[in-house]
């Protein structure tokens, strides 16, 4: 009958506008209507100093869909590289980084690739050289791609928050099969907490967008926030190994206490993986506003809709500090005050 679909043609829609956000969660119960389940891997971690390359891959065993995207295909890992304070755990560890390096390679990846465009300083080889990454790069024979200056081609805005119709991201990024964000547990003096979806934003080119990338923190409503929704749209990063060995608590990201949480949490839905990571903080993620997007276009942000793999969150969670504008980030879904004792690991605070 003109104007109405059969069943099968309907799934065949359903499928077809579905394609592009596999990587994001969004299957066909979100097309309908429903949150879709997703899975969230918590693995315990004392120090950098363990086989975190075994760690990795026993993480991404829990996503045999991820194995074979990645088998035979380039992956691009995103690490968190911003500055170097000696004092201060603001990057991912590159320790984390070799580690995921090896484990890609060792499940079947034909390349893999570490880029990274940070926002901050524009001398990216001193900066991977201050924190430890270029020994790690040298180590594992790996190419890194400054993305900032790397060739770059628009890409149409999905939802078009900052209403500027399309951005510019690099090749590297967009030529990849597979793009992993590694970034770091940390709360943000902007965002309230800065965890994988946020971690994209380094991939925004410095060469269109400067340093520190000033316009996207301002278009659109609630600026930065939705800036964070379109990249992560456009894109639409398959995977997340967040570095919680590690974190960062108060005034984040560049000048908070580090604080040893002990923790690398992985997943192929970013929101999830960040919705638990928040959970680990002591961070309500139903209030954080990008997350609260993020949900309404697939990801997954219930508890309800997670499965915890590997360690539960009341094994590991631990109670981050953040600036007081974010205080009601404290607060439990149910309106009720985070317990007051919290595992922060078994290692405390770093003062600074």
């Amino acid at each position: 009958m003109t104007g109405t679909l059969n069943r099968r043609q309907f799934v065949r829609k359903l499928a077809v506008g579905a394609a592009g956000g596999v990587a994001l969660g969004l299957g066909l119960g979100y097309w309908l209507g429903r949150e879709p389940t997703a899975r969230v891997t918590i693995l315990k971690a004392k120090n950098y100093a363990e086989n975190l390359t075994d760690l990795v891959k026993r993480a991404l065993q829990n996503y045999p869909t991820v194995i074979a995207r990645a088998r035979g295909k380039r992956v691009v890992l995103k690490p968190n590289l911003v500055e170097y304070y000696e004092a201060r755990g603001v990057n991912t560890h590159p320790s984390l980084v070799a580690a995921a390096i090896e484990a890609f390679r060792s499940l079947g990846a034909r390349e893999v690739i570490v880029a990274e465009g940070p926002g901050h300083q524009r001398d990216t080889e001193m900066l991977i050289e201050q924190s430890g990454l270029d020994d790690a790069l040298k180590t594992e024979r790996t190419a890194f791609v400054d993305l900032n200056v790397d060739s770059i081609h628009p890409v149409p805005l999905r939802a078009n928050y900052t209403r500027l119709g399309r951005l510019f991201f690099p090749d590297t990024i967009l030529g990849a099969d597979l793009v992993v964000s590694m970034p770091k547990l940390k709360t943000h003096h902007w965002v309230g907490a800065t965890l994988s979806l946020k971690n994209m934003f380094g991939t925004v080119p410095g060469v269109k967008y400067g340093w520190p990338k000033n316009v996207l923190h301002w278009c659109g409503d609630q600026s930065i926030e939705k800036s964070i929704v379109d990249i992560n749209l456009a894109l639409q990063p398959g995977f997340a190994i967040m570095d919680g060995i590690e974190g960062m608590e108060g005034d984040g990201p560049l000048r908070g206490e580090t604080v040893r949480s002990g923790v690398v949490i992985a997943g192929d839905n970013l929101t999830a993986v960040d919705a638990t990571s928040a959970r680990v903080m002591g961070l309500n993620p139903e209030r954080l506003s990008y997350l609260q997007v993020m949900q309404r276009h697939g990801g997954t942000l219930r508890e309800s809709q997670i499965e915890q793999l590997g360690e539960p969150i009341s094994a590991v969670r631990c109670d981050f500090k953040v600036l007081p504008p974010f205080a009601f980030l404290k607060l439990a879904s149910t309106g009720r005050n985070m317990p007051q004792e919290m595992n922060c690991g078994s290692h405390g605070r770093i003062l600074s």
